[in-house]
């Protein structure tokens, strides 16, 4: 069964001309998959209807066979997302912040205290556990949005521009503990204009424009056909060198 499955997926925003047209796309579980694409191509509407923050009229998107339109509270348990904007109460504490969330996600507290004291020392963030997050820096603020976001042991993370603004050292610290839980079976789909990032991160690639999947292979075959030695020129040969704003 496929982790995501994408049939006949069509979305315009009210009085604008379609965004999205006849999409197909295939998640398999266990992948890092990247999308990728211009600016303005619709990434973020993209993830938006995967994750069932925009309802879709025409098509079907399916998460591990449940039907987001009609199953969403059955898949918003297997599902974690971490935005580009913060998802967060800035005037909580991680910990409040991660109380607040676990209850949302119909955790026990016991579970939410044992899974908030785990996070936020893998985060590096137990000495400021009782600080208002608004104290933070750009980094920290990422990792606790992070936390939040894989408290309930998703099946499946969606990370849009998850490493945006960090310093070196938090974004390698987040790149790595993608991977680690990605080793422990989670499915991860991620968007960026971090290049680099994605080579180091994925091993499945989506370049996607106007609505539409460009290409989708692994990122070896895509660098052999396409005759490129990195994510970027390969990239700029399939979606143009052309300004996009």
């Amino acid at each position: 069964m496929d982790a995501v499955l994408i049939e006949n997926l069509s979305f315009k925003y009210k009085d604008q001309s379609s965004l999205i047209e006849a999409l197909n796309l295939q998640i398999e579980p266990g992948e890092r998959f990247g999308i990728f694409g211009p600016n303005g191509a619709g990434k973020t509407t993209l993830m938006s209807l995967i994750t069932g923050l925009l309802p879709y009229k025409e098509g079907s998107i399916k998460i591990w066979g449940k039907e987001i339109g009609s199953q969403k509270e059955e898949v918003k348990k297997m599902i974690g997302l971490v935005p580009q904007d913060f998802s967060f109460y800035e005037d909580l504490s991680p910990e409040e912040n991660m109380e607040f969330f676990g209850a949302w996600y119909g955790l026990d507290k016991a579970t939410t205290r044992r899974k908030s004291k785990e996070l936020l020392q893998v985060m590096g963030l137990t000495s400021v556990a009782h600080k208002p997050v608004k104290t933070f820096s750009g980094g920290m603020k990422r990792r606790v949005n992070l936390a939040i976001g894989v408290m309930h042991s998703p099946k499946i993370l969606f990370l849009d521009e998850p490493t945006v603004g960090v310093d070196v050292q938090s974004r390698n610290a987040i790149i790595d503990f993608l991977k680690g839980i990605n080793k422990d079976g989670t499915t991860l789909v991620y968007t960026s204009h971090q290049l680099n990032e994605a080579e180091d991160l994925c091993n499945t690639v989506a370049l996607y424009d106007q609505g539409a999947i460009i290409v989708k292979d692994s990122l070896t075959n895509l660098l052999q056909t396409h005759r490129q030695d990195g994510l970027e020129g390969l990239f700029l040969e399939l979606t143009g060198r052309s300004y996009r704003d």
